[in-house]
């Protein structure tokens, strides 16, 4: 897509210090990327120009929107307009089906029935209210009833995330999966 082309629509999320940015096109085609700092970024440029603006601490791409998450110390303002200006400087030499750098040490979630059936109720029903509002949720681990979770995204910092959500999540699965279960943060 021609750049003239490109539009750009900010929107702003539950979280105070995360902003969604949303565009006419894809910015990461299959799966989504969070990004803590910019020396995790080698395989997405986009990421790692965002990051060279202050105060920015957390960088998410999904389907066609980057939300990016500030310390609390910036000015909305000004971070908008020139976390604006990357994405259009940027987005045309972008590459949506970029592929992550996994660090060595993190090991895959084993897919188990148990896994599949928490992973099939959060898709249908808490994954696209995270999405909206420009975040996610990831399990990273299940065991003794107990699943354990990392937000991403507007969710990673945001107050609500902590507690409301993480308690709807857990009486959800409850509901639909065991009465047993518990919802933790990693």
């Amino acid at each position: 897509m021609d750049a003239k082309e490109i539009r750009l629509m900010v929107q702003s999320t539950p979280n105070p210090n995360a902003l969604k940015f949303i565009l006419n096109t894809q910015v990461k085609t299959e799966g989504r990327a969070t990004y803590k700092n910019a020396e995790e970024c080698h395989t997405n440029p986009m990421a790692r120009h965002i990051f060279s603006i202050p105060h920015v601490t957390e960088v998410y791409f999904f389907d066609n929107y980057i939300t990016v998450t500030q310390d609390g110390n910036g000015d909305w303002d000004a971070l908008e307009e020139q976390v604006r200006a990357k994405i259009m400087e940027n987005i045309s030499q972008h590459n949506p089906n970029f592929t992550l750098q996994e660090p060595v040490k993190k090991t895959q979630l084993t897919s188990t029935p148990e896994i599949t059936k928490i992973e099939r109720i959060l898709d249908e029903t808490i994954r696209p209210a995270l999405q909206m509002d420009g975040g996610d949720i990831q399990i990273v681990g299940y065991e003794n009833n107990i699943v354990l979770v990392n937000y991403q995204g507007a969710c990673g910092s945001c107050p609500s995330s902590a507690m409301g959500t993480l308690k709807a999540i857990e009486n959800i699965l409850k509901d639909e999966f065991n009465p047993e279960v518990q919802v933790q943060l990693a």
